[in-house]
């Protein structure tokens, strides 16, 4: 985590609800087309879940994992990731990846994320290509797991405290943050994915943590600043020729690009909406794509369904209660919304489809 949340999680008072959401559901269920939400809990507090929302009949079951597996996930889930059938939770505190199958949520493997030593990289977030799945460490790795042997090939050297990942191409383009570190870092570590070897570094702007990529060769990076007197801002990418298109003064937290247009949520220092930016000139071409007055208290993390533009957002309201997950269609009208109770910091949305 960053040096921020660290802050705010040790003044935080931890709290966790009792109150049962919807009807749970029991052992052995297995999922169809939903959701699966990933809450990361309370830094040192070992209480991240695992909640299932079914289209089927609009029921949440808010620990699933729990119910499947009568153990709990372990400390600060920050990721998760359905591939192949699986799905890779990233377990950051706990440095592990678990996995789980895709449907039930039935554990298969624990993938540990420590050094040699002994020492925890702290795994971060995810992403999939030809049957490999790609985890981003604290230690300055990028994991590369091999999805039939469930075992990690090898660990490649990148930046500072690397953050969000995303697959462009034959390339993986890697945000390094130097969170943790006595220094900023502010580059974005390329990664060729037929050598699995960084190839290069490319400089971007102070503390780059999200980052996504259109479907024309450009990436996105959110670079956070220094949370002082270094401002954030958002910086686009021509990955062909690894020069800066645009850059612009915009404090962004989480950014998803979906048919044409960016979807960003404000960060820390920036707009409490969800906005839309263009992909061009980063201009707004919606200051709150919510358009029919639903409140979102603290946008979390971010996901759009591109079969049908449908927006997740999912809402951490203070940081210690338990948050909720709202679903809007495409012209910003909430569908539905629902509790993760007991979950704490809902973060990452997954879509299953059958």
């Amino acid at each position: 985590m960053k040096k921020i949340k660290f802050v705010l999680y040790s003044i935080v008072v931890i709290m966790a609800s009792c109150k049962k959401d919807d009807t749970p559901v029991t052992p052995g269920s297995k999922a169809t087309t939903g959701l699966y939400v990933l809450s990361e809990g309370t830094f040192g507090g070992n209480n991240t879940t695992l909640s299932y929302y079914s289209f089927a009949n609009s029921t949440a079951t808010t620990d699933f994992f729990y119910n499947a597996n009568n153990s709990k996930l372990g400390d600060t889930g920050n990721d998760i990731l359905i591939y192949g059938g699986k799905i890779y939770i990233v377990m950051n505190v706990s440095s592990y990846v678990e996995v789980a199958d895709a449907y039930t949520a039935k554990n298969i493997a624990k993938i540990d994320f420590k050094t040699t030593g002994g020492a925890a990289r702290e795994p971060r977030f995810a992403a999939a290509y030809k049957n490999k799945v790609l985890v981003s460490s604290y230690d300055g790795t990028v994991a590369v797991i091999d999805t039939a042997s469930l075992t990690v090939d090898k660990f490649i050297p990148v930046g500072l405290n690397p953050e969000q990942i995303v697959v462009s191409g034959d390339k993986l383009y890697v945000a390094n943050s130097g969170g943790l570190s006595p220094k900023f870092d502010s580059t974005v570590s390329v990664i060729d994915l037929a050598s699995y070897t960084e190839t290069k570094k490319l400089t971007v702007g102070i503390n780059p943590g999200s980052i996504t990529a259109d479907d024309a060769g450009n990436i996105y990076v959110a670079c956070t600043g220094d949370y002082g007197s270094i401002l954030p801002k958002l910086v686009k990418v021509n990955t062909s020729t690894g020069a800066i298109v645009k850059s612009a003064d915009t404090a962004i937290g989480k950014i998803k690009f979906y048919n044409g247009l960016l979807y960003v949520t404000g960060g820390y220092f920036g707009s409490p909406n969800i906005r839309t930016l263009s992909t061009t000139d980063f201009k707004q071409t919606s200051s709150n794509f919510v358009t029919d007055g639903t409140s979102v208290k603290l946008p979390y993390g971010l996901n759009v369904d591109a079969a049908n533009g449908d927006v997740y957002v999912t809402d951490a309201i203070d940081y210690k209660s338990s948050g909720q997950v709202l679903c809007f269609d495409k012209t910003g009208k909430k569908k539905f919304s629902f509790s993760v109770t007991p979950g704490i910091n809902p973060n990452t949305v997954a879509i299953i489809k059958l």
